[in-house]
């Protein structure tokens, strides 16, 4: 059988990039990829278009025990890399919003393209409808099980990159089977959760929530942790948007967040002013002002909507600036990881060494991307550490 410099589990965003980047090196490597397709995530990522990385990303955008792990890989392959590597090759970046970059052609397919084209160029393999059923570690190497169509079949690497991903999301074909083989080299893992996920809420607040499905409000929404200013999106199950995908990878079960839902303006400002006019206009006329006809009728359960500004109590004057800038949510827990962009948690960094990703205690094995314990930002942040992981490994292979 061919002999590979290392065999790569996953043809994702840190597979195919640590492909790539070996083929440009000289190296030999061979893909295994359980789709029909390598890519599946990127080619849904942003709706179809693929957020491939953020202008301003740094380690503070990124959840993890360890943020400053980043700082070597980050420093191997930066942002102005990943600019330069894919316009190289015919994609040039548009900003969107706060430093998120799209491909021009507004087509996810074109970055997957890339990719492809370099491994073939390069000549590097790749098996897909193909499952790694268990790696075992010998004198030489690795011994990988595999299973195609049936068909089990036993081969052998020097060096193997886990680059299988996360938990999100089982119809395109994620599994925990990084975790499990770093469990099974010993490797400690940093509990996982689904994070960039939307939140649910039940029991006598559900109905509420529910009444306002659609309603999508520019919001700030903090806890003692962090705060992100976005839009949320009400549902019927609960809160989605922006906004709220931020806040969930900072978020506990168990735990409140609260709602600036008027975080460009202050309310005891404006009642002030209503005031100093003769206060003859009612609350509802004031939100009316800055929400939707359906936000205001629905906050009517909380706020006292028909009276006058000049008529209204300090209780209640400070009950409506505290219910719209500090609307407490309690979540009952969230949409889970069919739901949920990304994986929070996974192989802890502290097993990993900083520059090359490859184990401390086991020679020739390296994890990249998602299975690692960081966790980017909604926004692109996660495809930056995608393609810089894979970067970093491919020099180490």
């Amino acid at each position: 059988m061919k002999q590979y410099d290392a065999i790569i589990v996953g043809g994702g965003a840190c597979g195919l990039m640590c492909a790539a980047q070996a083929g440009l090196l000289g190296k030999s490597t061979l893909i295994i990829e359980r789709n029909d397709k390598v890519g599946a995530k990127i080619l849904i990522s942003g709706g179809g278009r693929c957020n491939y990385t953020n202008l301003g990303t740094g380690i503070e955008n990124f959840v993890s025990q360890n943020p400053q792990f980043l700082k070597s890989t980050f420093s191997q392959w930066t942002v102005q890399d990943t600019l330069d590597f894919f316009e190289a090759h015919g994609i040039f970046g548009e900003e969107k919003t706060l430093g998120q970059l799209f491909p021009s052609t507004n087509k996810a397919k074109d970055v997957v393209a890339v990719f492809t084209k370099i491994l073939f160029q390069t000549n590097q393999d790749l098996r897909l409808n193909t499952v790694v059923k268990s790696i075992e570690k010998d004198a030489e190497g690795f011994v990988l099980a595999i299973e195609t169509e049936g068909r089990e079949q036993l081969i052998k690497a020097k060096k193997v990159v886990m680059a299988s991903g996360g938990l999100p999301v089982a119809k395109l074909g994620a599994s925990d089977f990084a975790i499990r083989t770093a469990k099974k080299f010993e490797l400690a893992i940093v509990p996982t959760a689904p994070a960039l996920v939307p939140l649910t809420i039940t029991g006598k607040e559900a109905e509420w929530y529910a009444s306002l499905a659609g309603n999508s409000i520019f919001s700030r929404v903090y806890n003692h942790k962090i705060s992100f200013e976005e839009n949320i999106l009400f549902t019927h199950w609960g809160l989605s948007g922006p906004a709220i995908l931020q806040i969930s990878s900072y978020w506990q079960a168990g735990e409140e967040l609260f709602i600036d839902l008027l975080p460009q303006f202050r309310l005891d400002k404006i009642i002030k002013e209503e005031r100093n006019q003769g206060g003859k206009r009612l609350v509802s006329n004031i939100l009316n002002d800055y929400f939707t006809k359906r936000m205001v009728e629905a906050l009517g359960k909380f706020l006292p909507l028909d009276t006058k500004i000049a008529s209204l109590s300090k209780a209640d004057a400070n009950l409506i600036i505290d219910t719209i800038h500090k609307f407490k949510v309690k979540p009952a827990g969230d949409k889970g990881y069919d739901k949920a962009e990304v994986m929070r948690g996974g192989i802890s960094t502290a097993e990993l060494n900083a520059k090359t990703l490859e184990s401390k205690n086991v020679s020739g094995l390296f994890f990249g991307g998602e299975a690692v314990d960081i966790t980017g930002w909604l926004g692109g942040y996660n495809f930056q550490w995608a393609w810089a992981s894979g970067y970093a490994i491919a020099q180490a292979i």
